[in-house]
């Protein structure tokens, strides 16, 4: 400020220094001043005319102030400065109010924009700038950054992208814990990933939906403020028309956790705006998860997902519910449209839902009481037709069953179903209705030959006492008797729909003899440039009739519906007919996405779905008005063999959508691989540094060590080699405790071999003995069994001697019995001893059996003995063999323990110190170690 006093003191009297001297004075001073607080004063001064003179300080002080950022980091307050002055001259003042005055500050500001990003190190300076903690330095740098990438958002994006960890930078300003920071972080990350899906991928990958979602859980979810707008703000930029950030946020559970954002509570009176708008944005983010634009392989995912969790059910809930805003329902009628589409478990849960009314009502009969009532807000009957078609799409179930409602067997006169509302919409005074009602009954017959044929049974009771008429006649009745050009196009659009590829819908038409001749008149006619919409469908009408012809009616074959168009229209006038349906403005409006989206009532006049058929029937009618007659026979045959293959064209078709979505999911799995490689490479690649490191300092250490061995006398050189000594000492007693240990092992070793060896002998002496004796007593007791088998033979020889012997003596007896008694008592004396003798022969023969019993046992028990001598043989070779392994491993202990003597010799060796080998150990003279000993005492 002195200085500012000095510059207007310094005018000659009554002088006032005008602002742009007085700037080109700070700038000078800015660039001059060697003290700190000179510069930090000028640049406050600078930023108080920023404002005012915004080009000339952006020309004259734009270099000093980078300058500034470059040089005086130190100091947080001139930073800050210097950042706020920047941000005045680049930023746009939103309060202007004169719009030629905002476009030129909208100039100015892209002008000094891409002056201050020509050079890519101030980006990166900014950049770098926001990793400080200071609030002075960090939220002007915020807000600087903003403003830059408000005025040339590609050229920088470019810039941050290529810049080292200039995204994860920003991301870093959403862990602020000041509020502001943070807030304005949000805003910041907004306009950096705007168009931009490289950007939104880092971003992504930065864990930005975990951050956000845990701001949103903080600030009250969809009942916070500002803040929560940010954030879905940022979340609908990072998942819009971009898949792998798709595919990320399902892969990581967020969706599970957007339940809670749709639990209202029961009370839904007070609806703050901003609440309206969070809820509003909430619904939007789960649209752009399911929107018919994506693949159809992760739509179908999320879907999966969201009924799983519970999400439809709660967005089911917020439909039926009361005092629910109307913005708001018409947002989620449209939000559960795409939730359900295509997905047969969603409109499965759907057709089950039921209104809280008394009696409950399907959801379904709910939604299209409001489509089909004029009062109804037209946005939310657009809405409730759009989930009609969704329910319906690729739905048979559904359809079978709304057509079934319909059906006279079915009919409930007691309750309104689904078919009554379609037909009183169809029939209505209301144009709007008749249009929707149309089209919702043409979505319950698309690609379904079957419900096409089941609604030619619908009839109508049109007045008291008159028969009831088939619905394909009323609707053609109702278009005959002429009514709005919507009404008409809705019905036209009806028709066709019902009768393409429907050969007995096209016979029941031209059964009734005034269709063809109204259809013929309608195109033929010049009408005005409204009724030509018309008369293009009449055309597509007819040509659908001439196409699906099966000429099974003899006035209205094929053929002659062919001669009748060249003879009352004009093949060409038919053809240019035909044609400005697709030139139309709004059918390539509806062309463009399923939901139907119009300004106002009167641009509903066509559907996504019709134009699809258009675009599929228009080239083929034209053929098949101008072929002949043997060029369809001729196209008959070759539909009939397309018609074969549409079987393996609709396989591949399925095969070829199944490889989609698994080349989409391996390609996820691949950027998630390809991230894993970089962070693992990155990783590799500091090891590599780190060891590079290491070796570096071990090669210095050993060029020290070396010089050490050879420099001495020096007082750091002394210390080195006292901690070198006093590692050799260490590595010399752990070389004498491991040759100690060695010598122990060795001892140990010597012991087993000698035990073992004593082991052996002793067993097999013993054995040796044993054997022996054994074999002594074997041939003896041989020897003792062959005296008592030849004594056995013996006695029997004089057992069978002594009955001779007594057999002679009876005959005797007999002989002299009767002729002399003194023979008699010879004889009577003689078998008395005979009988004495036997008894005592008996005798020793008892005794010898007993004698050889008693050998035999003892030979037996002789045996048993051998068996165990030899079991323990056998357990004592065992036990040799167990010694011989533990005597293997402690020499291959000894083995290991020689390897780290060695390995601790080639150490000592390599530091200097003279190691002498084991042999020159032994060799030496017991004196020259005692010698050793007492000069290592010494020393």
């Amino acid at each position: 400020m002195n200085f500012i006093r000095g510059v207007i003191g310094g005018q000659p009297a009554g002088a006032q220094p005008s602002g742009v001297e007085t700037i080109q004075k700070l700038c000078d001073r800015v660039a001059s001043s060697t003290l700190l607080e000179d510069r930090r004063d000028a640049v406050r001064a600078l930023k108080s005319l920023s404002k005012k003179y915004r080009m000339e300080v952006g020309t004259q002080a734009m270099e000093h102030l980078i300058r500034i950022l470059q040089t005086d980091r130190s100091d947080s307050e001139i930073l800050g400065y210097a950042l706020d002055t920047l941000y005045n001259i680049i930023c746009n003042d939103e309060d202007e109010e004169q719009e030629d005055t905002q476009r030129k500050q909208d100039d100015i500001g892209s002008q000094f924009t891409e002056r201050f990003i020509q050079e890519p190190e101030n980006v990166t300076l900014l950049l770098s700038l926001l990793e400080e903690f200071d609030f002075h330095v960090r939220w002007p740098g915020v807000k600087l950054l903003t403003a830059l990438l408000k005025c040339q958002c590609t050229q920088l994006q470019g810039v941050i992208l290529v810049s080292p960890m200039g995204v994860s930078r920003l991301m870093d300003l959403l862990a602020d814990s000041r509020e502001v920071i943070r807030n304005d972080g949000l805003l910041l990350l907004q306009q950096l990933t705007k168009g931009n899906a490289a950007i939104q991928k880092i971003v992504a990958f930065e864990n930005a939906f975990e951050r956000l979602l845990d701001i949103m859980a903080e600030e009250g979810s969809s009942d916070g403020g500002i803040v929560v707008e940010d954030c879905l703000l940022l979340l609908l930029t990072l998942l819009k028309n971009n898949s792998s950030n798709q595919n990320f946020f399902k892969e990581g559970s967020y969706i599970q956790r957007m339940k809670p954002w749709f639990e209202v509570g029961d009370d839904n009176s007070g609806w703050s705006a901003q609440k309206v708008t969070n809820l509003h944005l909430m619904l939007q983010l789960v649209r752009v998860l399911v929107s018919p634009v994506n693949s159809p392989g992760a739509t179908a995912s999320c879907q999966k997902t969201m009924f799983q969790c519970g999400l439809l059910q709660q967005l089911c809930t917020i439909l039926m519910a009361t005092g629910v805003p109307a913005d708001i329902l018409t947002e989620t009628i449209n939000t559960v449209s795409e939730v359900i589409r295509g997905s047969q478990v969603n409109q499965d849960y759907f057709a089950s839902v039921n209104a809280p009314s008394n009696p409950p009502r399907p959801a379904i009969v709910v939604l299209l009481m409001s489509m089909v009532n004029e009062r109804q807000p037209f946005v939310l009957r657009c809405a409730v037709l759009y989930c009609f078609q969704c329910f319906l799409y690729k739905n048979q179930k559904g359809q079978s069953e709304i057509v079934a409602t319909l059906l006279p067997s079915t009919i409930d006169a007691n309750s309104i179903s689904a078919g009554q509302l379609l037909c009183g919409g169809l029939f209505s005074a209301d144009s709007l209705s008749n249009w929707c009602a149309a089209v919702a009954l043409g979505h319950a017959l698309q690609d379904n030959l079957t419900q096409k044929e089941q609604l030619l049974r619908v009839q109508l009771a049109t007045s008291l006492g008159k028969p009831p008429v088939s619905l394909l006649q009323q609707c053609t009745n109702i278009l005959s008797q002429g009514s709005r050009v919507q009404a008409r196009v809705g019905l036209l659009m009806l028709l066709c729909t019902w009768m393409s590829n429907c050969p007995i819908a096209v016979t029941h038409f031209l059964h009734n003899q005034d269709n063809v001749p109204f259809l013929t008149a309608q195109i033929s006619e010049n009408l005005g440039e409204d009724e030509r919409l018309v008369q293009g469908l009449c055309a597509l009408l007819l040509g659908i009739c001439i196409y699906y012809n099966d000429n099974s009616l003899e006035n209205y074959t094929r053929e002659k519906l062919k001669q009748l168009v060249e003879k009352r229209i004009g093949k060409e006038n038919f053809v240019e007919k035909l044609g400005f349906i697709t030139k139309h403005e709004l059918y390539s409006r509806a062309a463009q996405k399923p939901q139907p989206t119009f300004s106002t009532p009167e641009h509903m006049l066509f559907d996504h779905e019709f134009t699809r058929l258009v675009k599929e029937l228009e080239g083929i009618i034209t053929k098949a008005v101008h072929k002949s007659s043997e060029e369809e026979k001729k196209e008959e045959e070759v539909k009939k063999s397309l018609e074969q293959h549409d079987s393996i064209v609709t396989q591949y078709k399925e095969l070829i959508r199944e490889q989609d979505v698994q080349l989409n999911e391996l390609k996820d799995q691949v950027a998630l691989l390809t991230a894993h490689q970089e962070q693992m490479q990155t990783t590799i690649t500091q090891q590599l540094s780190q060891i590079q490191q290491h070796k570096d300092q071990y090669n210095i250490l050993k060029l020290k060590l070396g010089k050490d061995g050879v420099v001495s006398g020096q007082a750091e050189e002394a210390h080195e080699n006292g901690l070198q000594l006093e590692e050799f000492t260490l590595l010399r007693d752990e070389l004498e405790e491991l040759r100690r240990q060695h010598a122990q092992l060795q001892t140990q070793v010597t012991e087993k071999d000698t035990l073992i060896t004593s082991l052996v002998c002793a067993r097999v002496c013993v054995y040796m003995c044993a054997l022996e004796a054994l074999r002594e007593q074997v041939q003896n007791q041989e020897v003792e069994i062959a005296n008592l088998h030849s004594d056995r033979q013996e006695l029997q020889r004089r057992v069978l001697h002594t009955s001779n012997s007594q057999t002679h003596l009876s005959s005797s007896v007999t002989c002299y019995k009767l002729t002399d008694p003194l023979h008699l008592c010879a004889h009577a004396c003689v078998c008395v001893c005979v009988c004495v003798c036997v008894c005592v022969c008996q005798e020793e023969l008892r005794g010898l059996s007993e004698v050889k019993a008693a050998l035999e046992k003892e030979l037996a028990s002789a045996t048993s003995t051998v068996a165990i001598l030899q079991a323990e043989k056998s357990r004592l070779q065992q036990d040799v063999s167990e010694s011989k392994k533990e005597q293997d491993d402690l020499l291959m202990l000894l083995a290991d323990q020689d390897q780290k003597i060695l390995t601790l010799k080639h150490k000592l060796k390599d530091l200097g110190e003279m190691v002498e080998d084991e042999d020159d150990l032994d060799a030496r003279d017991p004196s020259e170690e005692d010698e050793e000993e007492e000069e290592d005492d010494d020393e």
